[in-house]
């Protein structure tokens, strides 16, 4: 995983774009990850994107499956994978995979993604078979690790991982003094978090995927997240495993791209 050195010195600043509301903001970023997918087609013949949960991604699956973009993703080269879910199952509302289900695979609406294309995390069967949220983690990085290329540290190499933040600084299902930070773990489940809403257990890729990743794109919206995200961009960086510490700045380095409305960005100062 990457993090500050010893001397102090960081890996690298994002790149940070701020849009003037929520919808130009989803017009870019879909754009963006519509450029990612034809990169990677066009390198290796598919396309690998771990996507997040949430209320972040459902306004950019609506511009990708509206014309000029539908037309232009690979659809029939993508993969798609998830960063994160909670411990329910995939039909839930609360369930990471439920916005994919509802807008990219609709039947009428929706986009030609393979069925056997959509890797979502096995929750429902651990659920049914009360296997656990431990054993459903293991699985996903068996699965993962046998389909992606490996970087050198054996961590599955994405295209593209989208991201959001939390109102406590966590990205991923990784909390604040979560064990996940420098586990030797690949994924890892987590108990339900008692102050961030939906008090659900989770199961979560650990965060060192960001240093295997093509591509890391960060979407944050709404004056909600104006604080911590001028302390996660602005601030100092905090040992991201400290109960004090703010995970999200994992995805403060070079390879990241961070997309951010104006009441987001509004604590950001000059540094923006």
């Amino acid at each position: 995983m990457t993090l500050p050195d010893d001397d102090g010195q960081a890996p690298g600043e994002p790149t940070v774009t701020i849009f003037a509301d929520p919808d130009t903001l989803a017009d870019g970023a879909a754009g963006r990850v519509a450029d990612a997918l034809v990169a990677a087609v066009e390198r290796r013949g598919r396309a690998d994107l771990a996507t997040t949960g949430g209320s972040t991604p459902a306004p950019l699956y609506l511009r990708l499956v509206s014309s000029p973009l539908r037309e232009r993703v690979p659809w029939a080269q993508l993969h798609i994978w998830w960063g994160d879910d909670r411990y329910v199952p995939r039909g839930h509302p609360l369930s990471n995979v439920f916005s994919v289900d509802e807008i990219l695979l609709d039947e009428i609406h929706g986009v030609p993604i393979r069925d056997d294309h959509v890797h979502p995390w096995p929750v429902g069967r651990a659920i049914a078979e009360d296997l656990g949220p431990d054993w459903c983690a293991d699985a996903y990085a068996t699965e993962a690790r046998a389909d992606l290329p490996l970087d050198p540290a054996g961590v599955p190499a994405f295209d593209l991982v989208l991201l959001g933040i939390g109102p406590d600084g966590h990205l991923l299902s990784v909390f604040p003094g979560s064990a996940a930070i420098g586990s030797e773990r690949l994924a890892l489940g987590i108990p339900a978090p008692g102050l961030i809403e939906p008090h659900l257990p989770r199961v979560t890729f650990n965060p060192s995927i960001l240093d295997a990743t093509a591509a890391i794109m960060v979407m944050v919206a709404g004056a909600a997240k104006a604080d911590v995200l001028a302390r996660i961009l602005g601030g100092p960086r905090l040992d991201p495993g400290s109960s004090d510490g703010l995970p999200a700045q994992l995805a403060r380095r070079s390879s990241a791209s961070w997309l951010l409305d104006a009441a987001a960005a509004s604590r950001l100062g000059p540094r923006a």
